[in-house]
Formats: C-alpha cells, structure tokens, sequence
C-alpha cells in the first residue's frame, strides 16, 4: 500500500498471558507489515488508569494510549468475551477519548470467546461504542476460540487468514475514504 497512515492496534484484555493479546500481537506484526505507523497497546501490559475523571493527572501510559487512539486513522481493536460482554477494561481506555476528535477513523475488530457463542452480541456492543465515537466499523469481525491459541501463538491457520483479511479490508476501507 502506497498510502501511510496512522494504526492503532489494542488489546482489550487487562489479564496477564491473555489469549488476546497472544492474538493481538500477530494482528500488530501483520499490520506493520502493511503500514510502518503502527502502534500497539497491550491491556495486558500496559498500566492504562481507571478512569476518575477530567481535571485528574493520569500516568505515561495512560497518557500515551489515549494519544495513540486519537492520533491513529485506524484502530483495529481486539476484545475478548467476559460475561456475555466485551472487557471493561476496552471500555474504560475509551473514556478517555474525545469524540468531536475521531469522526470518520475506521476500525475493525477480533472477538474471543472460550466457545461459540455471544460473538454478534459482542459485535454489536463494540460497534454501538464505536458508532458513539462515528467511526466507521468494518462489519467483518473476526471471531474466534481459545482453541485457535496454543502455547502463545495461533495455530489455526484459517484463523490467521481472516485476521489479515480483516487487517487489509480495514485498511482498504479507510483509503477508500481518504480518496473520496
């Protein structure tokens, strides 16, 4: 691709080893791959602050993740599945984002679950949060199990094709919106 833009890649998981963020982290090096100005930040790892509120100093990587999301023209977000929802922890990094400042960013999401059920509700969830922010969604997520993950890698390979066939279609989409 010929066009550089600004990505961001988050893992939405807060635990420690999350098979998110071993998901995550291929979705980062595959999206690099594609656009050098790639960020990651990792839940997980990073030490994103509760949110108290505007007016409070919040720490560097706080500090840093927000200017990241508002920065990126792309977000590809991956969340997992705890209590039919999507983490709160996601949720609570998009508090402190400014909503008059991310109209038109396009992003696209992985969702994991232990089994096959409640990806669409999650989808949605996610979708309703971005549709608060007016960031075009793209409507393929990927969905997938904990049995895609082993031994900190994915080794389902349909399962690392559709997470670059989401990468480029999210890309794609958002130089096609550049263009117009």
């Amino acid at each position: 691709m010929a066009e550089v833009m600004k990505v961001v890649v988050i893992s939405g998981s807060p635990r420690k080893n999350a098979n998110t963020q071993i998901i995550m982290k291929y979705v980062y090096e595959y999206a690099k791959s594609k656009n050098q100005d790639t960020k990651f930040i990792n839940l997980s790892e990073d030490d994103v602050e509760c949110y108290k509120g505007y007016g409070v100093e919040y720490n560097e990587d706080t500090k840093n993740a927000t200017k990241e999301i508002m920065d990126a023209d792309v977000w590809i977000i991956g969340t997992p599945i705890y209590n039919s929802f999507f983490s709160s922890a996601l949720k609570n990094l998009f508090e402190y984002v400014d909503y008059k400042k991310t109209a038109g960013k396009v992003a696209g999401m992985a969702i994991l679950a232990a089994g096959d059920i409640g990806f669409i509700n999650v989808q949605n969830l996610v979708t309703q949060l971005l549709s608060y922010f007016r960031v075009i969604t793209n409507p393929r997520a990927v969905f997938l199990t904990t049995k895609s993950v082993n031994e900190n890698s994915i080794n389902d390979e349909d399962a690392q094709k559709r997470l670059k066939e989401m990468v480029d279609e999210t890309l794609e989409i958002a130089i096609n919106l550049r263009r117009n």
